[in-house]
């Protein structure tokens, strides 16, 4: 039993590739040539060199596996080639998914996102059955990943055995680039975050979305899609849990969406100039307008999804961002 995974040089796909690993599964990572390997280095896994955007590379890396991971994303409230996120994560999903249709696989886990979900304005969870209509999509990330979800489905329709995974908002250790997610947490250990907004988010430790994504294989139904959260807390209950665990004191002013925004329109317009990241990107603040609150009922359910303890899951990222120099 062989399993490939892809994105595992990134925070999801090196968790999923460790809990293979645990499961004694033998596990292949396709690696783009020019990737750091920094997540995966030391352990025991096959590296097949290729692309998402290279069909040939696809196949081989495929060849001889019985079940695929598709974790593999381009994930970024802002970057200054807007293209090459269509391209990853579309253009690239359906290249694999593609390739995948042909080497009969026993299972393709496909790692969507809560991104596609329309969260509620008043925020009550929300579960699978509420699609974001892409022309509501708040950016390219949102767009491109409902753009890619709707394409694995059709490539499911053709027959590929494909199960799909939604994950909220992942905490925990190998979150290297960090996500927006991590990047939150860095900030707040960095003493860069002296107020908070109000809304919140739904959290589960990465730990847990490496299991369900392995969950999803062994129990998952062909077609379904399947959110892997645990719990919603508001931003500021967020900060008050990293302050205990993190030994630091939580903001206690709550800054106005309207002047979150205007912030966010300046950073943004530097940005511009720069070409570099800004540090308020404009989307994130968008996105904070309303809670994104989701139920992860069904994957628990159906699937036996953990639902481990966030203070312990942000304990792990912590000691992790500061164990490797983020802090």
């Amino acid at each position: 039993m062989t399993a490939l995974v892809t994105g595992a040089t990134g925070f999801i796909g090196a968790n999923i590739v460790r809990a293979l690993l645990d499961a004694g599964e033998s596990v292949r990572v396709l690696v783009r040539g020019e990737s750091s390997t920094r997540n995966i280095d030391g352990l025991p896994v096959d590296i097949a060199y290729g692309d998402l955007r290279d069909a040939a590379s696809l196949r081989a890396a495929l060849d001889g596996c019985d079940t695929l991971y598709h974790a593999a994303a381009h994930y970024s409230l802002w970057t200054p080639k807007v293209d090459d996120v269509y391209a990853v994560n579309v253009d690239g999903t359906v290249n694999l998914l593609q390739a995948a249709l042909t080497c009969d696989l026993e299972r393709v886990v496909y790692t969507s996102s809560v991104a596609t979900l329309a969260a509620s304005a008043d925020g009550t969870p929300v579960d699978e059955m509420c699609p974001l209509a892409l022309e509501a999509a708040v950016g390219h990330y949102k767009r491109s990943k409902i753009l890619a979800e709707q394409e694995a489905m059709r490539l499911c329709d053709q027959g590929l055995p494909l199960v799909t995974v939604q994950p909220s908002a992942p905490v925990g250790p190998w979150d290297v680039k960090p996500t927006p997610t991590g990047k939150m947490v860095v900030d707040f250990l960095r003493g860069k975050m002296p107020a908070y907004l109000d809304t919140g988010l739904n959290l589960i430790d990465v730990r847990d979305v490496a299991q369900g994504h392995l969950l999803a294989a062994r129990h998952g139904k062909i077609g379904e899609r399947y959110i892997l959260g645990h719990c919603n807390l508001s931003l500021r209950e967020i900060l008050e849990q990293l302050a205990e665990v993190g030994g630091l004191r939580a903001p206690r002013f709550r800054l106005p969406y309207s002047v979150a925004l205007a912030v966010g329109y300046v950073s943004e317009g530097l940005a511009a100039l720069t070409r570099r990241p800004p540090a308020v990107p404009l989307v994130g603040v968008r996105l904070a307008r309303y809670p994104m609150y989701f139920t992860a009922q069904k994957a628990v359910r159906e699937l036996g999804l953990p639902q481990s303890p966030i203070p312990q899951a942000l304990q792990r990222a912590v000691q992790w961002f500061r164990e490797y120099g983020y802090v």
